[in-house]
C-alpha cells in the first residue's frame, strides 16, 4: 500500500504520512542553516558574502546548497546584476516572508529558553 499525504476524510496534506512531500519541505525549513538564512534575509536582500558573515560557521558549500534548495522551493529569489565582479543578491519571496515569522518565533524561543534547556540536561 502506498501512503499518500491526504486522507479520505480531509483534503489536506499530512506530514506524518511516509510519502508526503511535506516532509521534504519540513526537512528544508527545520534545517538550522535554512532557518538562519531566512532570518538574515528578513532585513532585506543580502549578498552571498554578507550572508556568510552573518551565519557564522557556515561553509561556502553548505550556504550555496542551502540557498539553492530555498530557491528551488520558492522561498528565495536570486538576482544577478551585471557587474565586474558579478553582483548576486538573495531575497525572500512572498512565500519566504510568510515562513520567516514562524521561524523567527522558533529562533527567539530557543534563545529565550536556552538556559532552561541547558539546566534540564545537566540534571
Amino acid at each position: 500500500m502506498v501512503m499518500t499525504c491526504t486522507t479520505d476524510q480531509h483534503d489536506h496534506h499530512d506530514v506524518y504520512a511516509a510519502q508526503c512531500p511535506c516532509r521534504e519541505v519540513l526537512d528544508l525549513l527545520a534545517n538550522k542553516w535554512s532557518a538562519l538564512a531566512i532570518g538574515a534575509m528578513e532585513e532585506g536582500p543580502q549578498r552571498f558574502g554578507a550572508l556568510q558573515r552573518r551565519l557564522e560557521g557556515v561553509s561556502p558549500k553548505v550556504l550555496t546548497n542551502t540557498l539553492r534548495r530555498l530557491e528551488e522551493r520558492g522561498f528565495v529569489d536570486r538576482t544577478v546584476y551585471p557587474a565586474v565582479p558579478l553582483h548576486v543578491e538573495y531575497a525572500l519571496t512572498p512565500l519566504g516572508r510568510s515562513v520567516a515569522e514562524p521561524l523567527a518565533g522558533l529562533r527567539h524561543w530557543v534563545e529565550d529558553h536556552l538556559d532552561d534547556i541547558a539546566g534540564a540536561t545537566s540534571v
